[in-house]
């Protein structure tokens, strides 16, 4: 299988990863600091970004990676850098050999703070890249729902293998979708999927582990003969996607099931398995730019499972021009089958506004 090793390494790493963000998630205190941006950021993001570098760097040190995330805080904050310290020194699989696939424990604190610094990659259109999203839905996070790690390598700009770790999502890939699995959500027995694709290969997922990993299963989209009987995902937070667009188009296309809310690439995920079908992630401002790291991972998994992804107006997503989709407004995900009706009527109601 092409890129066998790759979609290997990045299922352990995350699968580590989801071990650390699982024992902050159960913890009353996230240790939250606030970005530039104002945006929060917690100990669990800093602890896994560090893991999952320091597992790429091991296997492929002369790959670059994009994270959301860099030391620069840490270094400033004696309290927190302990904090993830600790966090990140207890974070093993229970399965030594592939424990040592990904390099093993991380050293010292200041491998720890150079890994975390080595995601400051432009990206780009040459070579082998990785994007990177410790927790993807961070106020999912700390509002007590859906996450994801995220985890999509790009060659030449293109994401190839997309690996998805959902600490929160039921592991039945036909556990059906309500609006109660975007809060109140929890990591017990039952939960916990972690999902991988390789362009060309097909999409997979299986039961999140502590160790070795779990037997995969072949996912699909599910076929939509008639799109007035889909479930939509779209984002809890109304500031990433325009909730009043996206209701006027399931009006269009005669869908009369209310949305599903959850934060993160879990919807990528949830619509891959047939859980869901269709994803709108619809533009609130002209000047938003979409990450590479927020749909990377997502998008090669969706596609390996029969389904189709562009922007808001049909032009393919472009990753190779940097750390964000610059040239893309908004995000449409649906089985193909459906995904001629689905995007000329997001086009529609968009036409409408302009």
């Amino acid at each position: 299988m092409a890129y066998e090793k790759e979609l290997e390494v990045a299922l352990l790493a995350v699968q580590r990863a989801s071990i650390l963000t699982k024992t902050v998630y159960s913890s009353h205190s996230k240790g939250t600091l606030s970005k530039s941006d104002s945006s929060p950021v917690t100990i669990g993001d800093f602890g896994a970004q560090a893991l999952i570098i320091a597992s790429i760097k091991h296997a492929f040190p002369g790959d670059e990676v994009v994270g959301e995330e860099d030391a620069d805080d840490l270094r400033k904050n004696e309290q927190e850098r302990n904090l993830v310290w600790d966090l990140v020194q207890a974070a093993k699989l229970d399965d030594s050999s592939a424990e040592d696939k990904i390099g093993g424990p991380i050293k010292s604190v200041d491998d720890m703070l150079t890994a975390l610094d080595s995601g400051r990659s432009n990206g780009g259109r040459q070579g082998r890249v990785w994007a990177l999203d410790p927790i993807d839905g961070t106020k999912g996070f700390l509002r007590g729902g859906q996450y994801a790690v995220c985890l999509a390598l790009m060659i030449d700009g293109v994401p190839t293998v997309g690996v998805i770790g959902c600490p929160n999502l039921p592991i039945d890939d036909q556990a059906p979708l309500d609006s109660s699995i975007g809060a109140d959500a929890d990591d017990k027995e039952g939960k916990g999927v972690l999902f991988g694709a390789v362009k060309g290969e097909g999409a997979t997922s299986r039961p999140l582990s502590k160790g070795a990993l779990q037997e995969s299963k072949k996912i699909s989209m599910k076929a939509v003969p008639d799109v007035s009987q889909a479930t939509f995902c779209e984002s809890v937070e109304a500031g990433h996607s325009s909730h009043g667009d996206n209701a006027a188009i399931a009006s269009k296309l005669g869908i009369t099931k209310s949305s599903v809310r959850m934060d993160s690439q879990a919807k990528y995920a949830s619509i891959a398995r047939g859980a869901g079908d269709i994803y709108l992630r619809l533009p609130v401002s002209k000047s938003y730019e979409e990450k590479i790291w927020d749909h990377a991972a997502g998008v090669v998994l969706v596609q390996e499972a029969g389904g189709e992804v562009t922007d808001a107006w049909g032009k393919p997503l472009d990753f190779g021009i940097g750390r964000t989709l610059k040239e893309n407004k908004g995000v449409v995900a649906a089985p193909k089958d459906v995904f001629p009706q689905v995007i000329n009527v997001v086009k529609e109601v968009l036409s409408a506004k302009l």
